[in-house]
């Protein structure tokens, strides 16, 4: 096969946060409440926070994209690949020892 591969990851640490909260649970917690109320309302009474749709905030560890050039006949070991670019660019380090594939671009010779 011609061609290449446009190839993302990010790199996984342990320490890494992904969590789903719903904006309900959100508006009811006492402390989100007062925080958005001084900011948005500040000298009001009286005021209850809701909101028209159930809907959840993702709480996630914003990650850093990186990218790199392989050639289609790689398209086997694309993960270890990653991974071998992210050891030679010195981004794997004590915490962080995985990576994840985020996108895949087929490039034509």
């Amino acid at each position: 096969m011609d061609g290449m591969i446009k190839l993302s990851y990010t790199v996984m640490c342990r320490n890494d946060v992904s969590k789903e909260v719903s904006l309900n649970d959100l508006l009811n917690n006492e402390k989100v409440m007062k925080a958005i109320k001084s900011e948005f309302a500040t000298g009001l009474r009286n005021l209850s926070l809701s909101s028209k749709e159930e809907t959840s905030v993702y709480i996630k560890t914003q990650k850093e994209v990186h990218t790199f050039m392989a050639s289609k006949n790689d398209f086997a070991d694309l993960l270890e690949l990653a991974e071998e670019d992210a050891r030679k660019n010195k981004r794997l380090k004590k915490e962080c020892d995985g990576v994840e594939l985020v996108d895949i671009v087929t490039m034509d010779a």
